[in-house]
């Protein structure tokens, strides 16, 4: 089969992002990756703002295409397809993304592909040097989600457990705002932890009495506000309390992640792979435990590069291509979506699930 060339648009939260992407029988191979960060825009105010994100994303997205394309020395003629984040996300960046895609598609006819973000992150394994066979369990694990899916093949996956309130992402930045670091909260904190004793502060272990796969973040979000307004006074104290939470974040995961391995291993056998992506799989701690939890139970670890981790493009890129050689192209009124959840079908019957994107990244 001849390879496929497909430009991906990503703008659902604070980066405006594109790339491209080139998919053989060989792999995939990131031919460019211009990402255009908003941090600074959106640091006086602690967090994301979507209305400042959508005019940024206005303002930014016609030079970070043109800047893909220059830095993969193509033309629109060499591509096969466009693909843009379709959502969940901020509704007003996916929708400057989106429409993007749509008039490149429209004026160069090419085919549209309308990529779900979280299927973005979950086949972003797929973009390492050791491409992830399918199928595999996966830990998705951001500033907005935190699930655990069986992705058995693109456009196919089963949600074996997810968040039933905050995600693990937004408790690292809540804390970390409550502590009064810099955003965005989620690398300061694991910055503050190094040296840290995390076992100086106990926090809660949340539904120890349920046997499912479901996270719940929330207790020990008010947890760590608590023992910051009452007991964390010098830096030693943050140090130790960063530590803390870092360890006990990294604790729910690897025991969740332990139970679904239980249940992939029914529903799969010997195939036994544990994807860790999302921008927490940046985290340090957090895959150092999560690889330990793998191979403790027989499985093979692995996660992206730490820069395809974060939002991007070469993931949205790489989805695309995916879908276009499987046939699944859509039209030119696909629509922006704020939530989409990626195994919609479980979402339906598990209503307290909140497998969509909630707004903005704290």
């Amino acid at each position: 089969m001849a390879p496929t060339t497909v430009l991906g648009i990503e703008t659902s939260c604070d980066e405006t992002a594109a790339a491209v992407v080139r998919l053989d029988e060989g792999g995939a191979q990131v031919i460019s990756n211009v990402v255009a960060s908003q941090i600074a825009a959106h640091a006086p105010y602690g967090g994301v703002v979507p209305e400042v994100a959508a005019r940024a994303h206005v303002e930014l997205i016609d030079g970070v295409i043109r800047k893909a394309l220059a830095d993969a020395g193509l033309g629109y003629g060499a591509l096969d397809g466009i693909a843009a984040t379709a959502g969940p996300g901020l509704i007003g960046g996916v929708m400057v993304g989106l429409s993007a895609a749509k008039g490149i598609a429209l004026a160069r006819g090419l085919p549209l592909v309308a990529v779900n973000h979280l299927e973005g992150h979950a086949l972003s394994v797929r973009l390492g040097e050791t491409s992830a066979p399918y199928p595999f369990l996966l830990l998705l694990v951001s500033g907005g989600h935190c699930q655990l899916l069986s992705v058995e093949g693109v456009g196919r996956a089963v949600r074996l457990g997810s968040t039933i309130d905050d995600a693990a992402g937004e408790a690292f930045d809540k804390i970390a705002a409550h502590l009064g670091l810099s955003y965005p909260g989620g690398p300061a904190l694991e910055r503050l932890a190094e040296g840290g004793d995390a076992a100086r502060f106990t926090l809660p272990r949340a539904l120890l009495d349920r046997k499912d796969c479901d996270f719940s973040f929330s207790g020990l979000k008010t947890a760590a506000a608590r023992l910051i307004d009452s007991s964390v006074h010098t830096d030693a104290d943050r140090r130790d309390l960063a530590a803390a939470v870092q360890a006990a974040i990294a604790r729910q995961l690897c025991e969740r992640s332990a139970r679904a391995m239980g249940r992939y291993i029914e529903r799969h056998g010997e195939d036994r792979l544990f994807a860790v992506a999302g921008g927490v799989a940046a985290n340090a701690t957090v895959r150092a435990r999560l690889q330990e939890t793998a191979e403790a139970h027989g499985f093979r670890f692995t996660a992206p590069p730490l820069k395809y981790c974060t939002d991007n493009a070469a993931m949205i890129a790489l989805a695309g291509a995916e879908r276009l050689r499987a046939g699944l192209t859509d039209p030119l009124d696909a629509p922006a979506r704020p939530r989409w959840p990626l195994d919609e079908a479980a979402a339906r019957m598990s209503p307290i699930h909140k497998p969509g994107r909630k707004g903005a990244k704290a």
